[in-house]
C-alpha cells in the first residue's frame, strides 16, 4: 500500500506514519503522525489508509474486550445525547 501513495505533502505524512509503524515499531508516534494526516488531508487517499492502519494499530495494542467494552460506552453515550437511550429505566 504504501508504494500507492502520492508525493504530495498527504503522501509524505503517510510514508512517515508507515515508517513509524512497520519499521520502527514506534506505535506511539505512528498513531501521533497517522492522526496528523486525518487532521491535514481527511478527504485523501491517504487519510482512508490512515483510518486502516489506526485500526490495525488498536487492534493489535488494546485487547478485544476492552475494545468492546469502549465502543458500548460510545454507543451509550451517543443514545444518550441523541435522547434514544433512557437511562432511568437501564438495568
Amino acid at each position: 500500500m504504501v508504494n500507492e501513495i502520492g508525493r504530495g505533502e498527504a503522501g509524505r505524512q503517510y510514508t512517515a506514519a508507515h515508517a513509524a509503524h512497520y519499521v520502527a515499531r514506534d506505535l506511539p508516534l505512528a498513531l501521533q503522525l497517522y492522526k496528523a494526516v486525518l487532521a491535514s488531508h481527511p478527504s485523501t487517499q491517504e487519510a482512508d489508509y490512515s483510518r486502516t492502519q489506526v485500526r490495525n494499530l488498536v487492534n493489535a495494542v488494546i485487547p478485544e474486550q476492552k475494545l468492546l467494552e469502549a465502543q458500548m460506552e460510545l454507543a451509550v453515550a451517543h443514545f444518550e445525547r441523541d435522547g434514544l437511550l433512557d437511562v432511568s429505566n437501564e438495568k
